[in-house]
C-alpha cells in the first residue's frame, strides 16, 4: 500500500491509498472553494446520558445529484470533484459537511473505488483489502487526536438507509466521547466477568453461537452468525475467532483473510431478496465496526480495553421483498426492538443464498 497525503482547495485533508507504490498522486484541487465553516457541537442530554451532535450546516449538504456531477467521482473531462485525481484506488478525505468537527471530533469519508456503479461487493479480495488497510490507518490517525476517544468506522447503502451520494463509499466518525452503544457492551462485559469470576461475555458469545444454529459462515480466521437477539431482520455479526480490540490488533492472518470472508457476506445479503437478479432493488445495509475506546481507560472497574472485542454488525432495514423494518412506538419510543424474523430462520436463508 501506498499512502499519499494532500490538500483540497478549502484546507480539508484528502490522502490517497494505492495498491502500487509506483503510483504518483499530484493532482492539485483547482476548485474556487472557500474554507469551510462548521457549527458542530455535542450536547449531553442529562436525563438519558448520552450526546447529540449538533451541526447545522448538514442542511446544506449535497443531495442525490445525478451521476454525472457525483462529487465522489475522480475529476474527469473538465469536471471537477472532491477527488483532484482522474482516477483512484480508494481515497479517504474530511468531510466537506461533518456531523463532529473541532473538539466535537472529526468525520471522514472513504471512497472504496472510482467506479461509480461498483458496490463493496463488486471490490476484488485486493481492493477490500486495501480498504481494511485504510480503515486500520485512519483508526491509528484519528485515535491520536486529544479530541477524539472512539474511532468508528462504517458503510451506509441504500437510499433506504438515507444514502444521499449513491457512489460506493462509506465513513469515518471519530467521536470526543464513548457512544452509548459501546457503553452498554462495556457495562454488560463488567457484570458478566463479576458473575462468572473473570470469564469473557464476547468469549462465551462467540463460544455459544460457534455450537449453535445460527451460523453463517465460517472461515480460518473469522466467524459469522446471526445473533440470539438480532434486532433487525437480517442481521450478521462477524468476529475474528481471536479477541482483539480494535482494527489495529488484527493478525496478519486475519487481515489477508477478511476480504474473501467480508465479500463472501456482502454477496450473500445482494442475494437475500434477489437484489443483484434484477428482482429488487440492491439490499440496504449498514456495516459498523465496533472497536474498542481510545485514549485513557475509563471503562468499568474490573474490565481492561483488551476485553473488548472488535467485531463487524451488518444489518439491513428491509424484512421481505418490498416492505421496509421501520422504528416505530416501541424503538423509536422504548428502544425495544420487535423483530419479525426468527435470528435462526434469517441464518438458515443466509445460508441458503450461498455462492456457487
Amino acid at each position: 500500500m501506498k499512502k499519499t497525503s494532500t490538500r483540497l482547495a478549502d484546507g480539508r485533508e484528502l490522502i490517497y491509498y494505492d495498491l502500487r507504490d509506483d503510483t504518483v498522486r499530484d493532482a492539485v484541487d483547482r476548485r474556487p472553494l472557500q474554507r469551510t465553516v462548521t457549527t458542530s457541537e455535542t450536547r449531553r442530554d442529562v436525563l438519558l446520558g448520552d450526546s447529540v451532535a449538533v451541526a447545522s450546516h448538514r442542511q446544506g449538504r449535497t443531495y442525490h445529484p445525478p451521476a454525472d456531477e457525483c462529487p465522489l467521482c475522480p475529476s474527469l473531462h473538465g469536471r471537477l470533484s472532491e477527488i483532484p485525481d482522474s482516477s483512484y484506488d480508494v481515497v479517504v478525505f474530511e468531510n466537506r459537511f461533518p456531523s463532529l468537527a473541532g473538539d466535537s471530533g472529526r468525520c471522514e469519508v472513504v471512497c472504496f473505488t472510482s467506479d461509480h456503479n461498483a458496490s463493496f461487493a463488486d471490490l476484488t479480495e485486493r481492493q477490500a483489502g486495501l480498504v481494511l488497510d485504510a480503515w486500520t490507518d485512519r483508526t491509528a490517525e484519528l485515535s491520536h487526536l486529544p479530541s477524539v476517544e472512539q474511532v468508528f468506522c462504517f458503510e451506509n447503502r441504500g437510499q433506504e438507509i438515507g444514502v444521499t451520494l449513491g457512489h460506493p463509499h462509506g465513513q469515518i466518525y471519530a467521536y470526543p466521547f464513548t457512544t452509548p452503544r459501546t457503553a452498554l457492551m462495556l457495562r454488560s462485559l463488567a457484570a458478566h466477568k463479576e458473575a462468572t469470576g473473570g470469564d469473557n461475555l464476547f468469549d462465551a458469545v462467540l463460544e455459544r453461537e460457534l455450537a449453535g444454529q445460527r451460523l453463517v459462515l465460517e472461515g480460518e480466521h473469522w466467524v459469522a452468525f446471526v445473533p440470539y437477539a438480532a434486532h433487525w431482520p437480517y442481521e450478521v455479526h462477524l468476529y475474528p475467532r481471536r479477541r482483539v480490540p480494535d482494527l489495529l490488533a488484527l493478525d496478519e492472518a486475519a487481515r489477508t483473510e477478511f476480504p474473501k470472508v467480508y465479500l463472501e457476506l456482502l454477496r450473500r445479503f445482494d442475494r437475500i431478496f434477489d437484489g443483484r437478479g434484477g428482482g429488487e432493488p440492491p439490499t440496504p445495509y449498514i456495516a459498523a465496526w465496533h472497536q474498542a475506546p481510545f485514549g485513557a481507560w475509563d471503562g468499568p472497574e474490573g474490565v481492561a480495553r483488551d476485553d473488548f472485542a472488535l467485531h463487524l454488525e451488518l444489518f439491513t432495514v428491509r424484512r421481505t421483498s418490498g416492505k421496509l423494518k421501520f422504528l416505530a412506538g416501541s424503538e423509536s419510543g422504548m428502544n425495544v426492538f420487535i423483530n419479525d424474523v426468527p435470528p435462526e430462520s434469517a441464518a438458515q436463508r443466509l445460508r441458503e443464498v450461498a455462492s456457487s
